[in-house]
């Protein structure tokens, strides 16, 4: 049996979320499956261990013209994937272009959600119902991301980390300006945290401006000697550090979601993004701002997260 899922959505915190939903194929036809997946997924760093993902597809569709924009590109994605000789694609979309793609592709049985009907769809049940409904199959929505132990106890050896202290996961950045907590709101978590607790942080952050804004705002304070920035290093190199951690606190992005697939107890700081980004896993603990029952797009709710309130959860989780 050759399969393939098509997962198209270009987050790194999607590809995670869609794990179980992909793994699940794979057990019920008891074979790996090859993903046709974005580049900016990471899908080649987070999966490299994954046992039931045999193959990465990468769509090539950037806003710079890639090679499988248009409608020359969907020929040139039908005929690479004709090549592969599938015989059932499962497509988590509702995108009439990868259904004339599969069909291109001569795939036999292809399975995808309603088409035209991608309005106010449900990230997680969405996925969960189509699987029951097509395959019979209730799946949690638990991701979890398997790294090799080697690295993992190299990493430890490296930051010579021990059990004297414990070790923090800090995602200070975020894809998006609303969703990038101050470096106030962290810094005084981290003076309220050290006053009690023998602390180390590691700071992840990307390379863009405002980020290493924040990221440089936290360093220059007298908690620099505590911290470890980490934004110059790859995913793979970044992930048995994340395994090492006793704990992550982070904005609504990519490292809280690998921090949660990787069974680390993740604080998840919300404000601009429907909960269900943080509060799908069993390790997720998502913090709202003051004021708000709920969070979704356009709260704008950076400025309101309280770090008294990290602080109280990260004492819950902690103890």
């Amino acid at each position: 049996m050759n399969i393939l899922i098509i997962q198209s959505r270009m987050g790194i915190g999607d590809m995670v979320i869609f794990l179980p939903y992909i793994e699940a194929i794979s057990k019920k036809y008891n074979t790996s499956v090859t993903c046709l997946v974005k580049k900016s997924s990471k899908s080649e760093e987070i999966l490299k261990n994954n046992k039931y993902i045999k193959k990465l597809i990468i769509l090539d569709r950037e806003d710079n013209g890639g090679k499988h924009n248009g409608l020359l590109g969907t020929l040139k994605l039908s005929a690479e994937l004709k090549k592969n000789k599938f015989d059932k694609a499962f497509i988590f979309n509702s995108s009439l272009r990868f259904n004339i793609i599969c069909r291109l592709s001569a795939i036999k049985e292809i399975y995808q959600y309603p088409l035209f009907k991608k309005r106010n769809q449900h990230l997680i049940n969405t996925a969960k119902e189509f699987l029951k409904t097509k395959l019979n199959l209730n799946v949690e929505s638990n991701p979890q991301i398997k790294i090799d132990p080697k690295l993992v106890e190299m990493s430890r050896k490296k930051f010579e980390m021990n059990k004297k202290k414990i070790y923090i996961l800090l995602g200070v950045g975020g894809s998006g300006p609303t969703k990038r907590i101050p470096a106030k709101t962290f810094i005084k978590f981290m003076k309220i945290v050290s006053k009690k607790y023998d602390c180390k942080f590691f700071l992840a952050t990307g390379k863009s401006e405002d980020e290493q804004s924040i990221l440089n705002e936290i360093k220059n304070t007298e908690l620099n000697s505590k911290c470890v920035s980490l934004d110059n290093l790859t995913i793979n190199e970044i992930l048995p550090i994340i395994k090492n951690c006793d704990i992550s606190i982070c904005n609504d992005s990519s490292f809280s979601h690998l921090s949660a697939a990787l069974e680390i107890k993740t604080i998840v700081l919300m404000a601009d993004t429907p909960l269900i980004y943080g509060n799908y896993s069993p390790k997720m603990f998502p913090i709202i701002p003051d004021g708000f029952k709920n969070v979704t797009h356009n709260t704008n709710g950076k400025e309101k997260i309280n770090p008294d309130k990290i602080f109280q959860k990260y004492e819950e989780i902690i103890n």
